[in-house]
């Protein structure tokens, strides 16, 4: 058993530590208080990264709460599942998702905005939708004067395109303006829409003690590690050194995790099913628990990895693309591997 003396990740780590990590002093002090003692490298890096605003919205909860949540045709309300669900009438819903990428895009603009798109298309067919549509909201800086604008433009919108024809779900439309505030930070805002029998909406959820957990999709690296962290920071002129944090997207295999999905959801054999987005494991896992009452035992040594050595934060943390998370009613393993 790995011990604090041989692995410095379970050595008990200070506030100087936890301020690297995003988190102020007053949050150490709770998460102190949490645990009853000084947190740990892995346990910081937990905190930081669900505490983020991107995972949390913090900051920003108490505005969104004042925007409209609730409808007559409203089958999920604003937050309870991977997007929104509205009843369309005869037994189908629209399912949409429209989600911001602005810092990724910031740093590196064609990964940016393309692992963006995957993400929300993920959000659509965890829930048993089939995405039929794509659209997206940009602002880029004065692109007749600033170098840096172009080239924001220029990525972002040849990684929303690329990946949008690779995953096979076309580009309907969107919009764009341009302005000096955004030369820094331009905002890349993309949406999916999809559609769905009502009665085969999948939710993102766990229950039932002795159910299996799948990680489906693609193996578990190195990018997008704290890129939770990274996206609720503001942007800098070092922000470039934060490139680690930039996740790097796969269509191809999305595609195949589509299809994979939505013959899973088929089936009865399902319990729930959560993108990996923002925090990887550590936030589907812990999401998918809260929402089911339920908790999970979680295996790092089982996770495929494409590096070896592979620390514990590293893989609860990894933000590698294409990934969900699956679980299964037990007794039907074979099945759902079979898929």
């Amino acid at each position: 058993m790995a011990t604090a003396t041989t692995n410095p990740d379970l050595a008990p780590a200070g506030v100087e530590i936890a301020q690297k990590l995003g988190l102020l002093p007053e949050e150490f002090e709770r998460v102190r208080e949490i645990l009853g003692r000084d947190p740990n490298f892995n346990e910081l890096s937990i905190y930081s990264a669900m505490w983020s605003e991107h995972c949390s919205y913090k900051n920003s909860i108490r505005l969104l709460k004042t925007l409209p949540r609730s409808g007559p045709h409203l089958l999920a309300e604003a937050g309870e599942e991977n997007a929104g669900l509205v009843d369309i009438g005869d037994g189908w819903a629209c399912a949409f998702k429209i989600e911001s990428h602005n810092h990724p895009s910031a740093i590196e603009p064609y990964q940016g905005a393309a692992t963006g798109v995957g993400g929300i298309n993920r959000d659509i067919f965890t829930m048993g939708a089939r995405p039929i549509a794509q659209l997206n909201s940009l602002r880029f800086g004065d692109i007749t004067a600033e170098a840096r604008s172009r080239w924001h433009m220029r990525g972002v919108v040849k990684g929303i395109g690329d990946y949008g024809n690779s995953f096979g779900v076309p580009v309907l439309g969107g919009e764009v303006y341009f302005d000096p505030c955004y030369t820094t930070n331009p905002l890349v805002n993309a949406m999916s829409v999809g559609v769905v029998r009502t009665d085969r909406v999948i939710s993102a959820t766990s229950h039932g003690k002795g159910n299996p957990v799948f990680i489906v999709g693609s193996s578990t690296g190195k990018d997008g590690i704290h890129g939770a962290s990274f996206a609720s920071k503001d942007i800098t002129d070092t922000s470039m050194d934060d490139l680690p944090a930039v996740q790097v997207g796969d269509p191809f295999m999305e595609k195949l995790l589509l299809e994979a999905s939505l013959e899973l959801a088929a089936t009865d054999a399902l319990i729930g099913m959560q993108d990996m987005g923002a925090a990887g494991i550590t936030c589907s896992t812990s999401e998918m628990s809260a929402k089911g009452g339920a908790g999970m035992d979680i295996h790092l040594d089982r996770v495929p990895t494409r590096q070896e050595g592979m620390r514990a934060w590293e893989i609860l943390l990894s933000e590698s693309q294409e990934r969900m998370l699956v679980v299964v009613k037990k007794g039907r393993e074979a099945e759902v591997q079979a898929i």
